[in-house]
């Protein structure tokens, strides 16, 4: 690693991340009002989503396993060149004719594949580029671009939408899967002694196992990832909710939803450029049990609120917003610090597949109980035990400590 010009490779790659990110998320909102359009069904929307995410995390671990075996460069410039051209397939549907709902559905499954192997990939190269003592840092700078990458695509997605084709926005997306490749391929990421590693050398499977073993190893990292299942379970209903609190708690209009959801959107940007200037605390597993009660306390005071509060929950949301990089930030740089860099891929693959998979859940356990003991309620609760999961933290003295175990790292 260059430690002198590694602030020139961040910004490229991050750079070439950005526009992909803004690109895409335009072309997935055009997707989704066409579907409502089209249907105005939330089954169908519901069905979108899932399978917008699920393909991913269920080959999280094989694509994280593939990613570990074979040049990490290669695997980002495919990942999002192939994303582009399955989305071309809509192009070529559009320009000829009407999208039908199935073909729309399949091309966002299709395109999760492509995630599935780029977000293990982008994580694993981090600590390639950059210093350790700057990666819980890049990683706080990292959450404000994306932020800022959805909001800003969503805005530009509804200006667009009304006046182009689906074709115009996966030119968009296309360009932007270009600018991504030629990014990575301006700037020079280390290669590993394993990335010459033929599939016939080792078992698939046994190489998938090591990548457990190794994360199971490191009993802080290995509990983070349990906890964010746990957490991920909890704080998905909440996400999705934002919108009925606003609607039907507060009784406010679309205007006011939208409010709610942005105030959030510039709680992640605040906590991403604090975080990405001052670093968080030093000892991060408290401060990753810090940003978790910040998250559950305000959850928890937004079922408080009386019924004309919608003022107080959109502050709240800002509070909720600026927790998130400073839990995310921290957990992905220990995860880059402590795992060997020839088993990151598996262990991020792991840790996608986890996170992911504990959304559904959280959505189902939050559809079944949320409407009979109202959404108001259901905040409180999930408030609560939120916070059991913060206390949780400085229970477990692997997390607690994960800053004073340094030594037998080094």
């Amino acid at each position: 690693m260059n430690k002198t010009n590694w602030k020139k490779d961040f910004y490229i790659l991050w750079a070439g991340q950005a526009v992909s990110v803004l690109t895409s998320s335009i072309l997935q909102m055009a997707l989704i009002w066409h579907l409502t359009a089209i249907t105005q069904s939330a089954f169908i929307l519901s069905m979108a989503s899932l399978a917008g995410f699920l393909p991913s995390a269920v080959l999280g671990t094989v694509a994280g396993t593939l990613v570990d075996r074979m040049d990490r460069k290669a695997i980002l410039i495919g990942a999002d060149l192939f994303i582009a051209i399955i989305s071309l397939i809509l192009a070529f549907a559009s320009f000829y004719g009407k999208l039908p709902v199935w073909l729309v559905i399949t091309v966002l499954a299709v395109r999760s594949i492509g995630t599935a192997f780029h977000t293990p990939a982008i994580s694993a190269v981090a600590p390639l580029i950059v210093p350790t003592e700057e990666l819980t840092k890049c990683a706080g700078y990292t959450q404000s671009l994306q932020t800022i990458g959805y909001i800003a695509g969503t805005a530009i997605a509804g200006a667009l939408y009304p006046i182009w084709s689906i074709s115009g926005m996966v030119a968009l997306d296309v360009a932007g899967a270009v600018i991504a490749s030629l990014a990575v391929i301006l700037i020079k990421i280390p290669k590993l002694e394993k990335d010459t590693k033929t599939l016939s050398d080792t078992s698939f499977w046994i190489e998938m196992k090591a990548g457990y073993s190794a994360v199971k190893q490191e009993k802080g990292v290995f509990a983070l990832i349990w906890i964010a299942a746990a957490f991920m379970i909890l704080y998905s209903p909440i996400n999705a909710l934002f919108p009925l609190m606003s609607l039907d708690y507060f009784g406010g209009t679309t205007i006011q939803a939208s409010i709610a959801e942005i105030a959030f959107s510039v709680g992640m940007i605040i906590g991403g450029i604090i975080l990405g200037m001052w670093g968080g605390l030093k000892n991060r597993g408290i401060g990753i049990s810090i940003s978790i009660a910040l998250m559950g306390v305000p959850i928890y005071i937004s079922g408080l609120l009386p019924q004309n509060g919608f003022g107080g929950f959109a502050f709240l949301c800002v509070i909720m917003g600026i927790s998130v990089p400073f839990y995310n930030g921290p957990v992905t740089a220990l995860m880059q610090e402590r795992i060997a860099p020839e088993y990151l891929g598996r262990v991020f693959g792991l840790y996608s597949s986890v996170a992911s998979l504990a959304m559904p859940i959280g959505l189902l356990i939050s559809g079944a109980f949320a409407d009979g003991i109202g959404v108001n309620k259901w905040f409180r609760m999930t408030g609560i035990l939120i916070a059991c999961i913060s206390v949780l933290c400085l229970i477990i003295p692997s997390v607690k400590n994960i800053d004073k175990n340094d030594a037998n790292h080094e």
